[in-house]
């Protein structure tokens, strides 16, 4: 099963990204949009994962989660992969608050996952919220980053860790498979 480990904004969060967001799609349609029922911050990308590490790994996970304390985040401007957007693949939301919790607590998941065997990324975690990827090649959204560099989020509460479980077809869904709350 593939599997990752994210934090799951609340939705009033997702709300005020959708709103600055909405007004971009239809003049950047060569770009393909992620739902924003699919929006997440990822703490680490776990690729295939064997069922039979399941209960090692999801152990390990509760315990990295219950050493971490909850993150005050929220969502502000905009970026892209690689680089400064001339030659873009993926267009994120910037994710800013606790950063150096954030980078904790993602290393700390990643050294769980591979305590169990999985592969966990070993490279820190850029936090942010993926909204676009280009279809076929990259492209210049250096204006559609601009476009966003005014947005700025009210402040959301990340209290728990989610492992998810992702789908790719017929269409990507994700399924959460278990999750562990971060210390009051």
């Amino acid at each position: 099963m593939r599997l990752f480990v994210a934090l799951l904004p609340p939705a009033d969060a997702l709300k005020e990204v959708e709103e600055a967001v909405a007004p971009l799609r239809e003049p950047w349609s060569s770009l393909r949009w992620v739902a924003p029922e699919l929006w997440h911050v990822t703490l680490a990308f776990l690729g295939e994962v064997s069922e039979d590490l399941l209960p090692d790994l999801t152990t390990r996970l509760e315990r990295a989660a219950a050493r971490h304390a909850r993150l005050t985040l929220s969502f502000a401007a905009a970026g892209a992969f690689p680089g400064n957007g001339a030659h873009a693949r993926v267009v994120w939301a910037g994710v800013y608050g606790e950063r150096r919790a954030f980078a904790r607590l993602a290393a700390a998941i990643a050294a769980g996952a591979r305590g169990a065997g999985v592969p966990a990324d070993h490279r820190p975690q850029h936090p942010h919220l993926t909204l676009a990827r280009c279809r076929r090649r990259p492209a210049d959204v250096r204006p559609l980053i601009d476009g966003l560099s005014a947005f700025a989020g009210r402040p959301w509460t990340a209290d728990a860790v989610h492992l998810m479980r992702s789908h790719q077809e017929p269409a990507i869904r994700y399924e959460p498979v278990a999750s562990w709350p971060l210390r009051a």
